[in-house]
C-alpha cells in the first residue's frame, strides 16, 4: 500500500506530502483545488508521459515519490522478472528536469518507463469517473472477466502460443512469397550460371591473357629489341661482356702492384657475372616469344568473352564473376530446396497453430466457467446500490485468433423489468455506469490482490441511500485493501478512516494547491458543510459527526 506520497514542483503543487491510512482514505475540496492535479503525479509514478510545462517552477526540477509498503503481498515474481531487487518497503521515484527530460527509478534503479508501468500496476490501481465509460468496451469485459478467474498464467500461455504462430505463420507466407519470385526467375537465373560456368573463369585469368596478347601482338618487334639487347651484351667482334673481360683484367693486374686497389678489382667481376647472367635471360626471353598468329587469335577470343560476360554482369573483374557465379549456385540450390523448406515452414505453422488453439480452449473455458458467477454477483450488489430489476447476461462468440484469444464477449445489460437486455454502452446511463463499474470493482479487489485502489469520483450519478451503501462497499473493500477516494458526497466522505482536504493557498504571489489531514472537528465541520453549503446549522453539524462516527 502507499504509505507516503510527496510531490514537489508540479503544476500547482510547490511542495506536498501524505501518509495515507491503510483503511479507506477520503479526499475532498472544491472543484479546481488540485485533486485531480494530485492523479496526474501518481500517474507518473505509473509510466505515464512527462510534460516540462507542468513545472510548478520552470527552473527546478519536479519530483514525484511514493514510499509503498508491500509486505504480504506476493508481488517478489514481477520485481524479479523485471531484474529488479525486491524489498518489503518499495520506493518509486518520478523526476522531471527543467529540459523535459524524464527519469525514473524503483527502489534507486534506474527503469524505462514500460517496467514503471508493470510494477505500478501491480501497487495501485487509478480509477477515474470517465474510466466508467470503458465498462461498455468489449475488451475491457473480457479484462473483467479474466480478472475475475484469475487468468494471468493463461494468458501468459496462450499469448506465448499466439506469438509463435503469428511468428510460423509469417515466416511461411514469406517463404511463399519468396519462391514465387525466385521461381518466376530460376530459368533465367540458370542460363547465367551455365554460361558462367561453362566460360570455366579461372582467378587471374584477364590479366594474364592481356599479358600474353600483348606480347603475340608486338611478337616481331620484342624480338627484334631483344636481339639487339643482346648483341650490345654478347657478340664475337666488340661487346660489353668483352669490355669488361679487359677491364678486370687490367684492374687485376693494378691489384697485384696495389693490394687497395682489390675492391675496385671484385667490383668489375662482380658486375662481368651480372652481366653475364643478363645476356643469357635476354637470350631465353627472346627465344620464348613466338610469333603464332593462331594463338593470337585464341588469346584475343578468350579475352572477347571475359569482356563479354563482364560487361552482361556489371562487373570489373573475372573475381567478381565468380563471385556472382557463387551467388547463382547459391540461388539454384535454394529453389531446388524449396519444397522440403516450404514443407517445413508450414509444419511449423500448422504445429503451433495447433498449440495456439489447444491454449485458447483452455482460455475460453475458464472465461466461460466465471461467466454465470460474475453474473450473480453483480446482480446482488447492484439490488444494494439501487437497480433491483437489472438483468445480466455475459455472452460469448467465436472470433479470429488474437492477442485476447479467440473470444469475444458481450455484456448484456438492462436496469429495469421486463426489457430484453443489449450491449451495455447502448442502454447503461450515467449512474448506472458508476455503480455498475463500483460493483466490479468491488468483486474484482480480492481477485486482483491490488495494494491500493484509487476511486476518483466513481459516485459521479449516484446520491442518497446509494452513495452510503458505495460507502459501506469501500469499507468493506478497505479490510484488504488500501482505499484512496475522491468524492463530492458526504455520504462516502463520512465513512473514511482518514479525511484529507485539498484547498487552494492564494497567500503568497503564486496560488498553489496544498493537502492537510483533518482532525475529527475539522472532518465534521467538511462533512456538514458538504451536506449544507458554507454555513451549516447546528443541526446539520450534529448530522455530520453522528455520520461520522457511525461510519
Amino acid at each position: 500500500m502507499l504509505s507516503n506520497l510527496l510531490i514537489k514542483n508540479y503544476a500547482l503543487i510547490k511542495q506536498l506530502e501524505m501518509s495515507p491510512d491503510p483503511g479507506l482514505n477520503i479526499i475532498t475540496g472544491e472543484t479546481g483545488a488540485g485533486k485531480s492535479i494530485m492523479l496526474g503525479a501518481i500517474g507518473l509514478l505509473l509510466g505515464n508521459r512527462a510534460d516540462v510545462k507542468s513545472l510548478y517552477d520552470s527552473g527546478e526540477k519536479c519530483v514525484i515519490e511514493g514510499s509503498f509498503n508491500l509486505a504480504g503481498y506476493d508481488l517478489r515474481p514481477n520485481f524479479e522478472d523485471e531484474n529488479l531487487d525486491f524489498a518489503d518497503e518499495c520506493i518509486i521515484r518520478r523526476e522531471i528536469a527543467v529540459s523535459g527530460k524524464s527519469r525514473a527509478f524503483i527502489n534507486d534503479t534506474p527503469v524505462n518507463l514500460d517496467t514503471l508501468k508493470k510494477i505500478g500496476s501491480q501497487l495501485l490501481d487509478i480509477h477515474s469517473q470517465h474510466d466508467s465509460i470503458l465498462l461498455g468496451n468489449n475488451n475491457f469485459q473480457l479484462e473483467v472477466i479474466d480478472s475475475f478467474a484469475k487468468n494471468a498464467a493463461i494468458l501468459k500461455t496462450y499469448s506465448q502460443h499466439y506469438q509463435a504462430f503469428r511468428q510460423a505463420a509469417t515466416r511461411f507466407d514469406e517463404l511463399q512469397k519468396k519462391a514465387a519470385q525466385l521461381r518466376k526467375e530460376f530459368d533465367y537465373d540458370q542460363f547465367l550460371f551455365q554460361e558462367l560456368n561453362t566460360a570455366d573463369l579461372r582467378q587471374g585469368e584477364q590479366e594474364k591473357l592481356e599479358e600474353e596478347l600483348t606480347i603475340l601482338e608486338n611478337a616481331v618487334e620484342i624480338k627484334e629489341r631483344l636481339q639487339l639487347a643482346y648483341t650490345y651484351l654478347d657478340n664475337p667482334e666488340t661487346s660489353v661482356l668483352d669490355l669488361l673481360k679487359n677491364t678486370t683484367a687490367a684492374l687485376s693486374q693494378a691489384a697485384r702492384l696495389v693490394g687497395g686497389y682489390e675492391a675496385l678489382r671484385q667490383r668489375a667481376q662482380s658486375a662481368l657475372i651480372e652481366l653475364r647472367d643478363l645476356a643469357d635471360e635476354i637470350d631465353q626471353v627472346n627465344n620464348s616469344v613466338d610469333v603464332d598468329a593462331g594463338r593470337s587469335l585464341e588469346v584475343q577470343e578468350r579475352l572477347d568473352l571475359i569482356y563479354g560476360l563482364l560487361k552482361k554482369h556489371q562487373a570489373t573483374s573475372v573475381d567478381e564473376l565468380l563471385a556472382i557465379e557463387n551467388q547463382l549456385q547459391e540461388k539454384l540450390n535454394v529453389v531446388l530446396n524449396l519444397d522440403d523448406d516450404l514443407l517445413a515452414a508450414e509444419n511449423e505453422m500448422i504445429r503451433t497453430k495447433q498449440e495456439m488453439l489447444k491454449s485458447s480452449e483452455i482460455l475460453a473455458e475458464s472465461r466461460k466457467k466465471v461467466a454465470e458467477p460474475i453474473e450473480k454477483l453483480i446482480l446482488e450488489r447492484l439490488v444494494e446500490l439501487g437497480i433491483p430489476n437489472a438483468s445480466l447476461s455475459i455472452q460469448f462468440s467465436d472470433t479470429a485468433p488474437s492477442p485476447n484469444g479467440t473470444n469475444a464477449v458481450a455484456f448484456l445489460f438492462s436496469g429495469n423489468k421486463g426489457i430484453t437486455p443489449q450491449e451495455l454502452r447502448l442502454v447503461a446511463s450515467g449512474g448506472e455506469f458508476s455503480r455498475l463499474m463500483m460493483v466490479i470493482k468491488y468483486i474484482l479487489a480480492d481477485k486482483r490482490m491490488l495494494p491500493t485502489i484509487i476511486f476518483d469520483e466513481i459516485d459521479t450519478g449516484v446520491s442518497g441511500e446509494i452513495a452510503k451503501q458505495m460507502g459501506k462497499m469501500m469499507q468493506n473493500m478497505a479490510k484488504n485493501h488500501q482505499i484512496i477516494a475522491i468524492t463530492h458526497l458526504h455520504q462516502i466522505a463520512s465513512s473514511g478512516n482518514a479525511h484529507y482536504f485539498v484547498y487552494k493557498d492564494h497567500s503568497a504571489d503564486k496560488t498553489v494547491s496544498k493537502i492537510k489531514k483533518l482532525t475529527i472537528d475539522e472532518r465534521v465541520q467538511e462533512v456538514a458543510q458538504m451536506i449544507g453549503g458554507h454555513n451549516p446549522s447546528e443541526a446539520v453539524l450534529l448530522n455530520a459527526r453522528e455520520l461520522i462516527l457511525k461510519g
